[in-house]
């Protein structure tokens, strides 16, 4: 199982921080932090229930993490294994993560997939997002596996719909020419892309598109 205690910065201040497994015990406050990092237009359908996390503990808690700072649940991250195909790109979020309730989970898989990463608002100046990115970085290697790879929200694309494709769009992103609030912190996280996907996710802001983005095990050729 996984702990890491580290230090984030608050400006100059350092606070202690914790990444950890997540466990049953923090199955409210999960729920709580997906409601508060996607609002509305975001279906709530889409927000985790009991039911997903407690698959996510019983079927790979390995890939079942969170944050603390200060002793608070701060932000969490989901992962599965799968068999990945680079050369094939399209899927959907659901046909991958089967719902969210990653029974397509497969032990023997080359790839871990991103099923999910949050974290609460008042807390994102602390760059928790790259530190539990990382983590899953760890367990990449630690399992030898090819590579981390998810779909990367595009919620900055509706501002710009009327005037480019989501392809353009993106790649504007990659150039630093525009700014996405998803994309850009992938980017900065070491993620590099792979495709656009149409109809990966419900999601008006991306116009349902999504930059499938991977990080490649920098030890397996």
């Amino acid at each position: 199982m996984y702990q890491q205690q580290l230090y984030v910065f608050d400006g100059d201040k350092p606070r202690p921080a914790c990444i950890r497994n997540y466990t049953e015990a923090d199955f409210a406050g999960l729920i709580a932090i997906q409601r508060e990092c996607f609002p509305p237009p975001f279906p709530s359908e889409l927000w985790w229930n009991e039911d997903q996390l407690r698959h996510h503990v019983t079927l790979f808690p390995e890939g079942a993490l969170c944050v603390e700072v200060d002793g608070a649940l701060a932000g969490s991250m989901t992962t599965l294994m799968v068999h990945f195909d680079p050369n094939h790109p399209h899927h959907t979020w659901a046909e991958m993560t089967d719902g969210g309730y990653i029974r397509t989970h497969r032990p023997d898989g080359d790839t871990l997939y991103v099923v999910d990463i949050s974290v609460r608002p008042r807390y994102r100046r602390l760059g928790l997002g790259k530190w539990v990115m990382h983590a899953m970085y760890h367990l990449v290697v630690h399992k030898r596996l090819k590579r981390l790879v998810g779909g990367g929200r595009m919620p900055g694309y509706h501002k710009v719909a009327h005037r480019m494709s989501p392809e353009a769009y993106a790649e504007a992103v990659v150039r630093g020419e525009l700014h996405d609030p998803v994309i850009t912190f992938l980017l900065r996280c070491g993620r590099t892309p792979l495709a656009v996907v149409p109809n990966y996710l419900e999601d008006e802001e991306s116009g349902n598109h999504a930059l499938l983005m991977e990080w490649r095990n920098p030890f397996l050729p």
